[in-house]
């Protein structure tokens, strides 16, 4: 139960309310001062209250930066989807979103926290995690294509998230040097996994 006080005199109603505004605050911070100077004792002093109550919503920086971040996905799946709409080729789709999320991501600070705050392993991990594949697999699923009328199985389109979240994984997390164009991108995916996205 949170307690009624602080939070600049308008405490939240339970719980769930709490961590959501702890997580807006979170944001707010990071909009002034960057993942470099965050610490949760200025989100607790932008809610007008004591670092305990923060603690107790989010033990850790990482758990906060963790709900950031998810809390940005949805508006990003949309994005993407929206991009995406009339991309009926599974091919095209593929190396489409693939460019696409390569390029956005590092420009969307709230999914990338981790990453650029030097936690690569953390970051490693939920880039190829449970919930980052189900992320991947709504906007399979929101794509204006009829995945199993062009042979893909329920097992192909997992295998197929699984390899694009390798791929962003290893492009963000070590990009190449000097960097590609949008268009040289496009091409490098297109050439080396554009024969292999036919089901087998």
């Amino acid at each position: 139960m949170v307690k009624r006080r602080g939070w600049n005199g308008s405490p939240p109603a339970d719980d769930a309310e709490a961590r959501e505004r702890v997580v807006e605050a979170a944001m707010r911070v990071l909009d002034e001062c960057g993942p470099e100077e965050f610490t949760l004792a200025r989100v607790a002093a932008d809610l007008g209250v004591i670092r305990q109550t923060v603690y107790r919503q989010f033990p850790s920086v990482d758990e906060l930066f963790v709900a950031v971040g998810t809390s940005s996905v949805e508006s990003f799946v949309d994005d993407l989807s929206r991009h995406l709409r009339r991309r009926t080729d599974p091919a095209d789709f593929v190396i489409e979103s693939l460019a696409t999320t390569i390029e956005w991501l590092p420009e969307r600070p709230y999914l990338t926290l981790l990453l650029d705050t030097g936690r690569s392993g953390r970051f490693n991990d939920s880039v190829t995690s449970s919930s980052a594949a189900t992320i991947a697999l709504q906007v399979f699923e929101r794509a204006p294509i009829d995945w199993a009328e062009h042979g893909f199985s329920d097992q192909d389109l997992a295998e197929l998230v699984e390899l694009t979240l390798r791929i962003v994984q290893s492009m963000l997390i070590s990009p190449p040097d000097p960097p590609r164009s949008p268009r040289a991108l496009r091409t490098f995916l297109r050439r080396w996994l554009g024969p292999g996205l036919r089901p087998t």
